[in-house]
């Protein structure tokens, strides 16, 4: 009964933790798992065991599942509740062979409960035993990792590269000297590098390339493969990292202006722009903007880029931004939430007669915005300080909701995108962008009603409509409730478990 229970708490907390982990230094870096230091962190007692016995074969159906024995060969945490060379039984599926070394990390001593047991090579030992001396943050920390990126050992690699996507884009920057050039650009070319550790050198390339890097970039972004154009929010970023304010008409031609670019591509470079208008410092925010503009000449995506004109206070297509909201069909209603929030950040005094003549139009989408972004409050020019002070709060607030809310869209829909943009792009799906042939037939409609499409466009630029998000659609842009999601899933594993051990009892 424990362990079925330490069971449904650990999973429970690592949903916790996948999502309290949204927020990720490295740009372009999405962590897979919590890393060794941070596990480690969370326990009482970890240790490398030898398998001493396999656990007892079951006779027949309903024989309770016999324990495995292991002895303590190496302590790396907890040495006051367990000792080298004591024998401990816990629960083992699987391979594994009399001798072979495991790692086994458990809480709650004296009667401690042990996670399942996990193969430990003997240089896996090693690197666990290396990390527990490392700093806990600074460049000595990553100059170990780096040497583990591409390790043979998978379990070490993905370990070193998670570590990697919690790393401080500063702290990134700072190993420029040491990084090894020619082989972040073999694991650029090498198709079998996964898309998320490819961002990562693109990231490490941004750091350490040149311009002399540039035609190799370009040509992965024109390619028709879409493993050249893995990971393509940090290629585009990449290569604007090396190539400056030069290299905005290339993105502007193959993604912003052709209206024939694959939606999951227009949003990776929408992405790239927004990390060059917050931590790029290589090109100006006026310029950025300029080419954000092409995407307000493509109405259905158009939401997609009206906060960050307002966040980097570019007013100058408030025109342009009403006759989308004046023009606004169903296919392109979620555009209005978005345009109302412009012109409630806007300080032109025409923005508050356009707020009018909104509400004329479609009350109800003004109702939204002001309901669902009631510190966006401009409306009045006198906004004291502390109005002003609350509305950056709420920006701050709405950024990690906003990462939140991308997280989800993606997990929900990734199994309705077609295989090779579900595994090489963070976008989330629009309906829209995906062939018919592509998808399943629960795809083609989305019945969510139109307000729901605008709330949850507008609190995260990256979010659109589509069939796969309709049930986190209902939270109503509720950031307590999404942030409520993962306890809820733990309580309930806890729940069934619970029930499951009453109903046998």
């Amino acid at each position: 009964m424990a362990r079925t229970l330490l069971a449904s708490l650990l999973i429970a907390s690592l949903v916790v933790a996948g999502f309290a982990n949204l927020a990720l230094a490295c740009p372009f870096c999405t962590a897979t798992a919590q890393t060794f230091t941070e596990e480690i962190g969370t326990m009482d007692a970890v240790v490398v065991a030898r398998l001493v016995q396999l656990p007892p074969a079951n006779q027949k159906a309903g024989d309770e599942i016999g324990k495995a024995k292991f002895e303590i060969v190496d302590v790396i945490k907890g040495d006051k509740a367990v000792k080298k060379g004591e024998t401990i039984e816990t629960l083992f599926f699987g391979d594994g062979k009399p001798g072979q070394n495991f790692l086994l990390m458990g809480i709650d001593p004296p009667n401690i409960m042990w996670s399942t047991p996990l193969a430990l090579s003997d240089r896996g030992r090693e690197y666990l035993n290396n990390i527990q001396k490392l700093p806990k943050d600074g460049i000595e920390r990553y100059l170990f990792f780096q040497n583990y990126l591409e390790d043979s050992d998978e379990m070490l690699a993905r370990d070193a590269y998670d570590e990697f996507a919690k790393a401080p884009y500063d702290t990134i920057k700072q190993l420029k000297k040491y990084m090894n050039k020619e082989q972040i650009i073999a694991n650029i070319k090498n198709h079998d590098v996964p898309a998320s550790r490819r961002r990562l050198y693109l990231v490490m390339l941004g750091v350490c390339g040149d311009k002399s890097d540039v035609p190799m970039l370009e040509q992965f972004m024109r390619s028709q493969d879409r493993k050249d154009k893995s990971g393509l929010d940090a290629l585009v970023a990449c290569y604007l990292t090396l190539r400056g304010e030069e290299g905005l008409p290339v993105v502007e031609e193959l993604f912003l202006a052709n209206k024939k670019s694959d939606y999951a591509d227009t949003y990776a470079a929408i992405m790239a722009l927004r990390f060059h208008g917050t931590e790029g410092g290589v090109i100006d925010k006026g310029r950025l903007t300029k080419s954000l503009h092409y995407m307000l000449e493509r109405p259905e995506l158009a939401d997609l880029v009206i906060p960050d004109l307002a966040k980097w206070e570019d007013w100058s297509v408030i025109d342009q931004l009403m006759d989308l909201y004046r023009k606004a069909d169903e296919k392109t209603s979620w555009v209005r939430v978005p345009v109302v929030n412009y012109l409630r950040a806007c300080p032109l005094p025409q923005a508050k007669e356009l707020i009018s003549e909104c509400e004329k139009i479609d009350p109800a989408a003004v109702k939204r915005a002001r309901e669902f972004f009631p510190s966006t409050n401009t409306d009045t020019p006198d906004a004291n300080k502390a109005s002003r002070l609350e509305r950056k709060r709420e920006r701050k607030a709405s950024a990690s909701y906003a990462a939140v809310a991308q997280n989800v869209d993606v997990a929900l829909a990734s199994a309705e995108l077609p295989v090779e943009v579900a595994a090489e792009t963070s976008a989330p799906p629009r309906l829209a962008s995906i062939p018919l042939a592509d998808m399943k037939p629960a795809a083609v409609t989305d019945s969510r009603p139109a307000e729901e499409s605008e709330v949850v466009a507008s609190v995260n630029p990256g979010a659109a409509p589509a069939a796969a998000i309709r049930e986190f659609s209902r939270l109503k842009a509720n950031r307590w409730m999404v942030l409520g999601v993962p306890w809820a899933v733990g309580l309930g594993l806890l729940a069934m478990q619970w029930s499951l051990i009453r109903r046998r009892a």
